[in-house]
C-alpha cells in the first residue's frame, strides 16, 4: 500500500501545532529539571510529555509505524526498516529552560531509510520549516529557493564555541582554523533550528562534534530539497541510528570544510 506523504505531512503538522500549544502552556508553571549524561545534558517533564504525546498519536493512527525519540519512550531500534518517525520533542532544552525561546519540535519521517518528511517548528517564533521529498521546502507555506553559494571567507556558520576550548577535543585545531577563515560564527543552541537556517539561507553551514539522529533527521529532508549537503566529518553519509559528528553546508562550502579542515585531520 502506497503512502501519501503530503497527507502524512499534514497530519504531522497538525500534531506539531497541538504539541506546541502544550509546550507554551507549560511555560506558565515551574519546570522540573533533571540531568542525563552530564550536568549540562538537561531534560524536563515537558520533553517527556511531548514525546509521549507523539508516540501515542502515532501508535493510535499508524500502528505499523516505528518510533525513535530522544527520551526513550519507545524501544530502541536496530534498523530503519519500514516507516520510522524520528522525533526530538524539544530540541534546545537548555534554551527552553533558561530563555523560554530558541527551541524547536523536530519530526522526521523515514521510509526504508529514506527521509520523506521533515518538519522543524520554532515554537516561540511560530516558524515551521517543512518539506516532503521531491516537493520542495517551505517556511510557513512559503517556498524556500535553492541556496546561494558564498565563498568560505564570506560565510557564516553555526558552531558551538565551547568546543574550541575543550581539552582533548581532536577537532579543536581544525575548528579553530575554520573559525579564523570564515566571516563569522553563530550559536543558537538548537541543532534543528541551525540546520533549518542553512536550508533557509540564514546560515551557510553548521557543524557539531556530536549529534544524535533526532537532532538532524528532519533537517536532512529540508537540506535535500534545497540542494545542501550533510555528512560526517569524513564526508560519509550520516547514520540515523547512532550519534555522529555532523557537518552541514551549501555544496561547495561543505566540500571545502570537509576537504580542507575537519576531514583532513582524521
Amino acid at each position: 500500500m502506497s503512502v501519501d506523504w503530503l497527507e502524512l505531512e499534514k497530519k504531522a503538522r497538525a500534531w506539531i501545532y497541538e504539541a506546541a500549544g502544550l509546550v507554551k502552556q507549560s511555560l506558565a508553571n515551574p519546570i522540573h529539571i533533571e540531568t542525563k549524561s552530564n550536568a549540562n545534558d538537561l531534560v524536563t517533564e515537558v520533553d517527556r510529555a511531548i514525546e509521549s504525546f507523539f508516540y501515542q498519536k502515532i501508535q493510535a493512527e499508524f500502528p505499523t509505524h516505528y518510533f525513535f525519540g530522544e527520551e526513550g519512550i519507545a524501544e530502541e531500534l536496530d534498523s530503519l526498516t519500514g516507516t520510522v518517525w524520528i522525533i526530538d520533542p524539544i530540541d534546545g532544552t537548555m534554551n527552553f529552560i533558561h530563555q523560554k525561546y530558541n527551541f524547536a519540535i523536530s519530526v522526521g519521517i523515514y521510509h526504508e531509510g529514506l527521509g520523506m518528511v521533515g518538519l522543524i517548528y520554532d515554537v516561540m517564533n511560530d516558524e515551521l520549516f517543512h518539506a516532503v521529498r521531491d516537493h520542495g521546502a517551505y517556511i510557513n507555506n512559503e517556498a524556500l529557493v535553492p541556496v546561494k553559494e558564498r565563498p568560505l571567507h564570506e560565510s557564516i556558520i553555526g558552531l558551538n564555541a565551547k568546543w574550541l576550548i575543550e581539552e582533548g577535543n581532536p577537532y579543536k585545531n581544525p575548528l579553530m582554523a575554520l573559525v579564523r577563515d570564515v566571516r563569522s560564527i553563530r550559536s543558537y543552541g538548537s541543532a534543528a533550528i541551525e540546520i533549518a537556517y542553512v536550508a533557509a539561507d540564514r546560515l551557510d553551514g553548521y557543524i557539531s562534534v556530536n549529534l544524535s539522529p533526532w537532532d538532524y533527521a528532519a533537517g536532512i529532508v529540508l537540506l535535500d530539497e534545497v540542494g545542501c549537503k550533510a555528512s560526517t566529518f569524513r564526508g560519509d553519509p550520516l547514520d540515523f541510528l547512532t550519534a555522529s559528528p555532523v557537518i552541514v553546508g551549501k555544496p561547495q562550502l561543505h566540500k571545502e570544510m570537509v576537504s580542507s579542515y575537519v576531514g583532513e585531520e582524521l
